[in-house]
């Protein structure tokens, strides 16, 4: 009696163990990164996309802007988004995205502020190293300055009431040209989220 239990044992055991394995295999697959679709009232990678997308365009596409870009391609200095949300969201994130879509667009250049330290010690290195041709070593003072500052500020207004939540984002973006002082573009994308709890958890 006992060595069938023995025999049942060893059949038994490793199939459980097999089951158990197969049961805490993860169920992963890759989604559309290009999906609209929220799952949520938090800020998500699809509002990302609307906010780019909808600044860029209105950036590239507004007649003055048209014509400034038409001959040239000016240096834009991107300042990091000011996030006036009660949500920690990546800023830097949201402010490379923009960068990203507007150099693809070909009409500006782009100074980089996030750099700068490393940029300042790459030059000392190449002045003081003694590593680097003098002739060749970039100096100090010879970089291009900014014609404007792009500026961005996000808001939100949340809202509930019984079941249902209302989020409601503003996506501010402000173009300012640094030698003259004057706004030459300003625009904003709203977005909004409702959440309805259902009273059975559905």
């Amino acid at each position: 009696m006992k060595k069938t239990n023995l025999k049942v044992n060893l059949i038994i055991l490793p199939c459980l163990a097999l089951l158990a394995g197969c049961a805490t295999v993860p169920n992963v697959q890759y989604g559309d990164a290009g999906s609209a679709k929220p799952i949520s009232t938090e800020f998500g990678s699809s509002d990302l996309q609307q906010i780019a997308e909808t600044m860029v365009d209105s950036l590239v596409t507004f007649p003055p802007i048209v014509e400034l870009t038409a001959q040239k391609r000016p240096v834009i200095s991107v300042d990091k988004v000011k996030n006036k949300t009660m949500q920690h969201i990546d800023t830097e994130s949201v402010t490379d995205t923009l960068r990203t879509k507007l150099i693809k667009s070909g009409k500006f250049r782009f100074i980089d502020r996030t750099t700068d330290a490393a940029a300042i010690e790459e030059i000392r290195t190449q002045q003081d190293s003694g590593l680097v041709d003098r002739k060749k070593a970039v100096n100090f003072g010879s970089q291009t300055g900014a014609d404007f500052i792009l500026t961005s500020n996000f808001s939100e207004i949340r809202q509930r009431a019984g079941s249902v939540t209302d989020v409601y984002y503003k996506f501010t973006m402000n173009l300012k040209n640094l030698r003259t002082g004057v706004l030459e573009w300003s625009d904003e994308k709203e977005i909004r989220k409702v959440f309805n709890k259902s009273l059975f958890g559905g």
